[in-house]
């Protein structure tokens, strides 16, 4: 929660030039509060694997979020039981007319596939026109942020020689954004994917701007100006034993995958991987939730969508 001070306090200035958020009792007193409703698009096999990982993160903020859980009406998950599915899940045409603070487009495991031969690639496009206008803020993860760049900004995917796989050491490229309020100057984060995009590609459109990447794993987290839409590449969400299970997964379809980078002690799988990332994880989420959902979204939900207020 944000500290609310006296309105000329000299402690403000410092404060917000060390980027912590203070607020002052004269926007305290005209904030309206609510739950906020999210809404996230799981394109998962694993579907509950990646409920608990996202809700684990989402739920580490005294803020109180509404969260469903919406899937695909043209493919039917093969990896989740369907009583599951019935029961906390919807599809598009059931939450359409309904409006959302916050959507999270997940990450699926479609390293090869071309976005318009992906079977249920209309109804993505469909659910991103519709969240432009619906929807305050929204956070894609993964391929679901490669997929948002293509179809929104025509940005090509190129897939990798060798997968990038592992923990990789990241740097800041703008220190005052909200998103890093209590980042160190470097951060640790997973990363798994067969596939990348060019840096040089990304700055051609002006709308956009890179907030952070690596040397080792590329660009990582990118937004609008507007900070309307956030594209993150990397898997803050992953569990301590998540990389460990897709390494052996790999191993057993006989495809003799890398170790992960920095991710075994001593590059040794029978080891106890060493999590360096959490504590940049559960930052992340909370301030993405906070800053650019909370503090902008409209009271009234039925214009989340239609009113964005800018925050860097």
């Amino acid at each position: 929660m944000p500290i609310k001070v006296k309105q000329n306090l000299p402690a403000i200035d410092v404060l917000e030039n060390e980027n912590i958020f203070v607020m002052t009792e004269k926007r305290a007193i005209t904030q309206d509060i609510r739950p906020l409703k999210v809404l996230i698009l799981n394109l998962m096999p694993t579907k509950i694997v990646t409920e608990t990982q996202l809700l684990r993160k989402l739920s580490n903020t005294p803020l109180q979020l509404e969260v469903d859980f919406l899937q695909t009406a043209t493919y039917e998950s093969q990896h989740t039981d369907k009583s599951h599915l019935d029961e906390f899940y919807t599809t598009f045409e059931e939450i359409k007319d309904k409006h959302y603070d916050g959507l999270i487009i997940t990450g699926a495991p479609l390293e090869g596939f071309k976005y318009e031969d992906v079977d249920y690639w209309d109804e993505i496009c469909k659910i991103m026109d519709w969240s432009k206008t619906h929807v305050h803020c929204t956070y894609h993860l993964c391929w679901g942020a490669y997929a948002g760049l293509y179809y929104r900004y025509g940005i090509p995917t190129q897939i990798l020689k060798e997968k990038v796989s592992g923990i990789y050491k990241h740097k800041i490229l703008k220190k005052n954004s909200p998103l890093f309020r209590g980042f160190d100057d470097v951060f640790m984060a997973p990363h798994s994917r067969l596939f990348d995009v060019n840096k040089e590609d990304i700055l051609k459109h002006e709308e956009l701007e890179i907030l952070a990447e690596s040397d080792e794993a590329g660009v990582t987290m990118v937004k609008t100006k507007d900070s309307s839409e956030f594209y993150v590449f990397c898997h803050l969400e992953y569990d301590s034993n998540t990389l460990k299970l897709e390494y052996e997964r790999d191993l057993e379809k006989g495809i003799n995958p890398k170790i992960p980078c920095n991710y075994f002690p001593d590059d040794d799988p029978s080891k106890n991987p060493v999590v360096t990332w959490r504590s940049a994880a559960q930052l992340l989420y909370t301030n993405w939730i906070n800053y650019y959902v909370y503090q902008t979204t409209p009271y009234d939900i039925n214009e989340a969508g239609t009113s964005k207020e800018k925050n860097n």
